[in-house]
């Protein structure tokens, strides 16, 4: 097995994409990580499964981490890697291994940062929670993720998107009571009485709190319905299933009690929830990282893992060269641009020797 090369960011990109890492099966990936920056004399490494955490101990007033996923989905005969010169197409391209390449790079690197440094390159993110090496590692190992402020190189398109929305989905039930359809007015039809729930969530007018400065966008939206016994019965139940994204002002509690707000008296079940993570740009760390990498701050709409973070109290942000409308297609891709444009953001702000209170935050 041949070690990882990593004299320049993009093909080292091209390495992680062509070595298959779909979720569960991160072994081999995790072995060449592991082993391209152990040794280092900067770096105390230490794995926990097939999640790698390397760390600087030089001292600093200030710890940030650098965090990245492994996996991939399953392969779509998108492998191996092609470069055309402006896009790196192949799995996991931009979700996220151009983030890990730049973590990667930087690790082995940055020797003398001016800031003390985690980097944690984890298992398992795209399935299920119970899986997740990040949540795994907080759980077993929370001392290994204090932090003054930590960076997700999720996709985001080199730019900034600032904490994330919680996700709430509830099953809302209604019941009636079976009958022959040809004599319906014997009965009571579960999925007729669903209808109101349809007309409240068509008319529903979603929130757009402001928080650091940025607007969130609520969503309340029916994401499936089921319901039926036969084609000739009137039927007894039917269920809509409901998905709340919820801005990160408020509690997964908070936001259960609104959906009960919203449908009072209904029959609903909790099947999954989220928290999110608030932006927590008035920090220090954040404010001095937006000013180095200066580009543009916007809201996250969708759940990632900076939530983790949030809920150990450490702001976090995404913050990689990924962009998310190709995640998970046939022909994913990544500008190879942005791959070095957060390369070079990322090793400007972890060098620069200005003093803190001569940056300025983008306003």
């Amino acid at each position: 097995m041949d070690p990882l090369d990593l004299t320049d960011v993009v093909s080292l990109t091209e390495q992680l994409v062509d070595i298959e890492s779909v979720s569960l099966g991160e072994q081999r990936i995790a072995d060449l990580v592991e082993r391209a920056l152990t040794g280092r004399d900067h770096l105390t490494v230490q794995r926990f499964g097939n999640t790698i955490v390397a760390r600087t101990d030089l001292g600093r007033a200030e710890r940030v981490i650098l965090a990245g996923h492994l996996d991939t989905v399953p392969v779509n005969d998108n492998l191996p890697s092609r470069n055309d010169g402006e896009y790196l197409h192949g799995l996991g391209a931009t979700d996220m291994k151009g983030g890990d390449a730049v973590i990667i790079k930087l690790a082995a690197e940055l020797t003398e940062p001016n800031r003390d440094l985690t980097y944690v390159l984890y298992d398992a993110e795209e399935i299920a929670a119970i899986h997740n090496g990040l949540g795994k590692l907080a759980a077993s190992h929370p001392e290994l993720l204090e932090a003054d402020f930590a960076i997700l190189m999720e996709s985001s398109r080199a730019e900034v998107e600032a904490g994330c929305q919680g996700t709430l989905r509830v099953e809302i039930r209604t019941t009636g009571e079976r009958a022959h359809s040809a004599r319906s007015w014997t009965g009571s039809n579960a999925i007729h009485a669903a209808a109101p729930i349809l007309a409240t969530l068509a008319s529903y007018e979603p929130r757009r709190p402001v928080i650091d400065g940025l607007e969130y966008r609520e969503g309340l939206n029916a994401v499936a319905i089921s319901g039926g016994v036969a084609g000739n019965v009137i039927p007894d139940e039917c269920v809509v299933t409901v998905n709340y994204r919820f801005a990160p002002d408020l509690s997964e509690e908070q936001a259960l009690a609104h959906v009960h707000e919203v449908f009072p008296g209904y029959d609903i079940t909790v099947t999954d929830t989220s928290p999110g993570a608030l932006p927590g740009l008035e920090r220090p760390a954040a404010r001095e990282f937006l000013a180095a990498v200066g580009t543009p701050v916007s809201p996250k709409f969708g759940w990632t893992d900076v939530a983790r973070f949030s809920a150990l109290g450490i702001p976090a942000v995404n913050y990689g060269p990924g962009d998310a409308s190709f995640a998970h297609k046939r022909d994913e891709k990544v500008l190879i641009s942005r791959i070095r444009q957060c390369e070079q953001g990322l090793r400007a702000w972890l060098t620069s020797t200005e003093p803190a209170d001569q940056q300025e935050a983008p306003r």
